[in-house]
């Protein structure tokens, strides 16, 4: 198989199989007499798998490992799912972190409606030395913990 029909099999671009040669994910296919590289029915799968595993949000060099684990998996199991385990548990510490952020979000959008100041809430915090806002102690606080603003007159 030539790159361009490897790439539209596994529905990636050429440009993606020729990174992957370079990173050492795939093998360097042998070149025909014409120079146009050779690749096996087995690259598509390989593509395919590392784009699968990549959509799991594991890197490429993760995607690599598991790859060469696939000879092996029943041996390899526990491997397998420790990287699986680890990728897991970084999901989850993101997802945690994307929530914290989403809640300082939602304060600072909040604390602009209020409109009880001159100020702009959002750009205060942005300019000061840490995001989070003067009335809350902390971007992860409920509304509960929040003090109420200051308010200003001008």
């Amino acid at each position: 198989m030539r790159i361009g029909e490897v790439s539209a099999s596994a529905d990636v671009n050429q440009q993606t199989i020729r990174f992957y040669e370079r990173e050492g994910v795939l093998p360097d296919a042998p070149r025909r007499e014409n120079g146009y590289r050779e690749y096996s029915a087995d690259t598509v799968a390989l593509v395919r798998f590392i784009k699968r595993a990549q959509d799991l949000g594991f890197s490429l060099n993760e995607a690599k490992a598991l790859s060469d684990l696939r000879p092996t998996a029943g041996r390899d199991r526990p491997r397998v799912r420790a990287l699986a385990e680890a990728k897991l548990a970084d999901v989850r510490q993101r997802i945690a972190q994307l929530q914290a952020i989403e809640r300082a979000l939602a304060g600072f959008v909040t604390d602009c409606r209020r409109g009880d100041s001159p100020q702009c809430p959002i750009l205060d915090a942005l300019a000061g030395p840490s995001l989070d806002p003067p009335e809350r102690a902390s971007p992860v606080c409920s509304p509960a913990e929040r003090r109420p603003a200051a308010t200003s007159k001008w």
